[in-house]
């Protein structure tokens, strides 16, 4: 899986894994068809933004006021009501720039971590809109990270992760011209798994994972060479951390 929803995917892949039952599908914008084209909405409040009708496009005040709401709001209908609004508007190429510019991606991110299923579902349909830009996609990865590493040091969690259908394009995060704070993260994530895997004594069930799965990936050879190459890496920090995880490798 490549190109810039490639990342995405890995994600969301990774966040079903992890114990979030859920299915990830495609936004289905239900547009109006007719003669009229999709017009600027106008609106008193934030939520009268979320009241159902969800295919005009919204302008840059009216995003920013949805994200307020989603950010401080609590009431689950509510969050899931702004989080469809914003995926929608999330399918127009100058809204995921403007939704970036004005914070959105780690407000919606955030939303991954809610109690809800449901919630969770829509979090991740909005960032996959938001990843079809490249910019965005860059502030997505870092994000979707650190929800991972926190999932990572949770012994309990960690069968769902490694269990998880992941592309092979996921290796592409432990190349040397990954920024070092992506790398650190993702070498961190190979770490915290595999401290977990020892807790729990699961590095001798290695059958129970499937091929395909984010075990196959982390623990076969590809994953193990590129670790080993950032021992020449030129960051110290990056080779201080990959020496610490040779020996398991």
């Amino acid at each position: 899986m490549g190109g810039p929803r490639g990342a995405g995917w890995v994600a969301a892949g990774l966040l079903l894994g992890a114990g979030a039952c859920y299915c990830i599908y495609r936004l289905t914008r239900g547009r109006r068809r007719g003669d009229r084209e999709l017009g600027i909405r106008s609106s008193k409040s934030a939520e009268d933004l979320t009241d159902g009708s969800y295919d005009d496009v919204l302008n840059a005040e009216q995003l920013q006021k949805l994200l307020y709401l989603l950010e401080s709001t609590e009431d689950p209908v509510i969050i899931e009501r702004a989080l469809i609004t914003l995926g929608n508007n999330a399918a127009f190429s100058v809204n995921q720039a403007i939704i970036r510019e004005l914070g959105g991606i780690p407000i919606v991110a955030n939303k991954i971590n809610h109690s809800n299923q449901s919630t969770k579902e829509k979090a991740l349909n909005a960032l996959n809109n938001l990843s079809v830009n490249v910019e965005n996609q860059i502030k997505i990865k870092v994000q979707v990270l650190k929800l991972l590493l926190n999932l990572s040091e949770n012994p309990a969690m960690t069968e769902g992760l490694l269990r998880a259908q992941v592309d092979s394009s996921f290796l592409s995060l432990y190349d040397s011209h990954v920024a070092k704070e992506i790398l650190l993260r993702v070498l961190t994530l190979f770490q915290n798994i595999n401290n977990c895997l020892k807790i729990e004594g699961h590095l001798a069930v290695q059958p129970t994972f499937t091929e395909g799965s984010l075990f196959f990936l982390l623990h076969g050879e590809e994953c193990a060479q590129k670790i080993r190459a950032l021992v020449d890496h030129h960051d110290a920090e990056v080779k201080e951390k990959v020496v610490t995880i040779i020996p398991k490798i």
